[in-house]
């Protein structure tokens, strides 16, 4: 599903990444570990449209990425990535339910069906009774799960997540860790995790270990 090869990536005369491959295949849970500065969120953002490589090139459902810019890159990841961050991102002002629909919104498509596809999310995820709650009203786990229905209001090809349990307690991380094994079991919904908790690691389907901007292991 997704390929990446040769990324590099420097920050003026600094290395960031020093040349790497990677491939992911639908269904999986990859995660990407490693020390602070190894590299594993700027390969991440790269991949997911949000950073450009200085060289190589990254192919997502026989599209290359580096062809695309502006509105088409735009559209391109709105509806083919999902992303879920440490901190939510959530937008204050809107509730629960308007959060999920928001990429939906911008994708074009009917707001009834995608105002009933975020309902069947946030139902799915136990949230049915926070809909209509704002982010402030909801607790950490909460949030974070609305950022996951976020993410997949439009039935992307991958769920890109950086630290996701990073602002969590311990039972929240579980719960979340338990989520995405539940989501790629029920629906083959491909994840990406970039993570310092080897908890959540241990139960991807593969992990690649990286240092000094490169995978060793693949």
């Amino acid at each position: 599903m997704l390929t990446a090869t040769n990324i590099i990536k420097n920050y003026g005369s600094l290395p960031v990444l020093r040349g790497v491959d990677i491939n992911i295949q639908k269904a999986e849970i990859v995660s990407i570990v490693g020390s602070s500065g190894a590299g594993k969120s700027t390969l991440l953002h790269i991949l997911g449209t949000l950073d450009t490589a200085d060289k190589g090139s990254v192919l997502l459902a026989g599209e290359r990425i580096e062809a695309l810019a502006g509105k088409k890159l735009a559209a391109f990841r709105n509806k083919n990535i999902g992303f879920v961050f440490q901190f939510h991102h959530l937008l204050p002002e809107f509730t629960a339910l308007e959060n999920v629909c928001i990429p939906g919104w911008i994708a074009g498509r009917k707001k009834k069906e995608i105002r009933e596809k975020a309902i069947n999310l946030l139902t799915t995820l136990g949230l049915s009774d926070r809909i209509d709650n704002k982010p402030q009203q909801l607790s950490g786990g909460e949030q974070q799960r609305v950022a996951v229905a976020r993410a997949l209001i439009n039935d992307p090809l991958i769920v890109m997540a950086d630290e996701p349990t990073g602002n969590l307690d311990s039972s929240n991380a579980k719960e979340l860790h338990k989520l995405f094994i539940d989501l790629r079991d029920q629906f083959k919904q491909t994840f990406l995790i970039v993570t310092h908790n080897e908890e959540l690691a241990q139960m991807s389907d593969r992990i690649l270990h990286m240092k000094d901007g490169i995978i060793i292991n693949n």
